[in-house]
């Protein structure tokens, strides 16, 4: 299936001037610039630069929100899945790395956790590798994102690495809150130190969720060291929510990635 990555924003160089950015995910492959004057800029205007191409993608990928609410019309007219999703990284790099402009977005505050989602207790953790992906994702888990470029494997990553995660007992709000998860879809999962500490779950393109606050000292330093060992496999981390403490069933397994921007 064919993906373009596309973005499209107002310049930071002319603020005048909106810059549209189209790639395939494939660095080094299909790449098209353009600009428009922000009197002009619109969903008809996109439009009329995709049609302007013989062949179109199955999928556009988007990061922004604003380019999502011009490109969804569109995608409507032209029968392309618009797919919103902070893992352009392609684009991203492009975008940065010839400084053609920034890829900051504005996030809101973190929302707090319905209570009525919350489960028993969590923890952080690690987990192997191969036993993460093969003896736990292979299971029949209700509530299941693995990406396949997230794999450990796909990402050149040893079977034998163990990577950083957290673990929740959802006890019986376990599958009201993996469902509640498969809404917001995950993205990434961080220890924010501050008074007090926090879990803060980062969501879709640029929501935030407190799962958890503390002002345990060990809690915090468990905290430190799981953002820490999330920087050496490639900002890889889980979230693996089951009914209890048992380890024979699981609710909830999501593959996780921080942005490093």
């Amino acid at each position: 299936m064919q993906i373009w990555q596309v973005d499209c924003y107002r310049s930071d160089r002319a603020p005048s001037v909106w810059e549209l950015f189209i790639c395939e995910p494939t660095p080094g492959e299909f790449r098209y610039r353009a600009t428009c004057p922000q009197s002009e800029v619109s969903s008809e205007w996109l439009l009329a630069q995709l049609s302007s191409f013989g062949a179109l993608p199955k999928t556009i990928q988007v990061f922004r929100p604003q380019t999502l609410h011009l490109l969804e019309p569109v995608g409507q007219k032209l029968g392309i899945a618009i797919a919103p999703t902070r893992r352009t990284t392609t684009l991203k790099e492009w975008i940065v790395g010839e400084g053609k402009g920034s890829i900051a977005i504005e996030q809101p505050p973190p929302l707090p956790l319905p209570e009525t989602l919350w489960g028993d207790r969590w923890r952080f953790a690690t987990i192997r590798a191969d036993d993460l992906i093969s003896g736990i994702g292979d299971r029949l888990i209700p509530f299941k994102s693995l990406p396949e470029d997230l794999l450990p494997l796909n990402l050149g990553l040893p079977s034998t690495l163990s990577i950083p995660g957290v673990v929740i007992d959802g006890g019986r709000q376990s599958r009201q809150f993996c469902q509640w998860l498969a809404e917001v879809e995950p993205v990434s999962l961080n220890f924010i130190p501050g008074q007090p500490d926090g879990l803060i779950l980062e969501s879709g393109l640029v929501d935030r969720w407190v799962i958890a606050t503390f002002e345990d000292p060990e809690v915090r330093q468990a905290g430190q060291t799981y953002e820490q060992r999330k920087q050496q496999p490639r900002r890889l981390h889980f979230l693996l929510v089951q009914p209890d403490n048992s380890g024979m069933t699981y609710t909830g397994l999501w593959l996780l990635q921080s942005s490093d921007k």
